[in-house]
């Protein structure tokens, strides 16, 4: 079974720029209601996925907690500053079906990318149990 079945295409689907600020990230990810998103750069290269874990992970690590970052220190941050570039590696689009069972138990979608490394789409866990 060819995985194109199952892909929901780049253009049906919120992603962020690895150039957004942390709140501009943020924001996104609250609006869609995801708790993971996948990172891309502006030339269309995957670069990586970011979670609710990493923006909260790199709120609680400044180093004085008595003066956490504002939201317009954050405007500093960029997200490719918190990204996560080893969680939900990407599979290309000629993947088995068998190797793309096993990255959908690791987790809840597959971001799918061409030969040339350019971000296409992802595969959810849903859309493969469905």
């Amino acid at each position: 079974m060819n995985i194109a079945y199952f892909l929901l295409p780049k253009s049906r689907i919120a992603y962020l720029y690895d150039d957004f600020t942390f709140r501009q990230g943020l924001e996104k990810m609250r609006n869609r209601g995801y708790t993971a998103i996948p990172v891309i750069t502006r030339e269309g290269q995957y670069a990586g996925t970011v979670s609710e874990g990493d923006f909260l992970w790199r709120l609680l690590s400044q180093e004085d907690t008595r003066h956490p970052l504002s939201m317009k220190e954050l405007e500093g941050l960029q997200i490719r500053d918190i990204l996560n570039r080893k969680a939900y590696p990407p599979v290309r689009i000629t993947v088995s079906m068998e190797e793309l069972l096993n990255s959908a138990m690791q987790q809840n979608f597959i971001p799918v990318v061409d030969d040339l490394g350019n971000f296409t789409g992802i595969v959810t866990r849903k859309d493969i149990i469905r």
